[in-house]
């Protein structure tokens, strides 16, 4: 015990991020640990970025000087929608908003309760879409998503496609609604 205390203080003192992100992982199905050393990584200076569909994977992974916060740590979100998520945004890159998310994930994997808990926790935030606008479009962007996702399952290509399979960037088809964000009180709420 006292050579793995040693061990432990090494990695703490000499590596705190990756040791505060593995420590992070290693405890991201008990929300409770995951708050008390969120509060450590504060104390000793090391910023924890949030979950991100762009850029979070499963675990909590070091970000430069800071820890991003795993997607699969987040409340009703589990590996198979992260992987899931990963390999579509792997396959066409970063997500442009919530319409663009859910036309290329699986909506097999990825549902509205995962989608609703990763808003709530601020993981659309990369998008330029604040969380009350996801929430908003979420119904009109899960019916195009299954749309898409049926039609490639027959082997139809849809505009969309088309225009998102070229060198230039598709265009944004669809508007954000013009509503301000949650207040703060129910963001901290919702995150937390």
């Amino acid at each position: 015990y006292a050579f793995v205390a040693y061990q432990t203080a090494y990695l703490k003192a000499n590596y705190p991020v990756e040791f505060m992100a593995a420590l992070l992982t290693s405890e991201s199905g008990n929300l409770d640990k995951v708050g008390i050393y969120i509060e450590e990584c504060r104390r000793i200076g090391i910023e924890v970025l949030p979950p991100d569909i762009n850029h979070s994977f499963l675990g909590f992974t070091v970000e430069g000087g800071a820890i991003r916060f795993g997607m699969g740590a987040v409340k009703n979100v589990g590996d198979t929608p992260v992987n899931a998520i990963i390999a579509a945004r792997e396959e066409g890159g970063p997500f442009k908003d919530i319409f663009d998310f859910c036309r290329r994930v699986d909506s097999k994997n990825v549902n509205r309760r995962v989608i609703e808990s990763l808003n709530k926790a601020g993981a659309f935030a990369t998008t330029r879409w604040n969380r009350r606008q996801v929430e908003l479009a979420l119904d009109d962007a899960l019916s195009e998503g299954q749309i898409s996702q049926k039609e490639r399952e027959a082997g139809q290509t849809s505009l969309l496609d088309l225009m998102a399979g070229g060198d230039e960037p598709a265009p944004e088809m669809h508007a954000r609604p013009d509503v301000p964000e949650w207040p703060e009180h129910e963001l901290l709420a919702f995150e937390k």
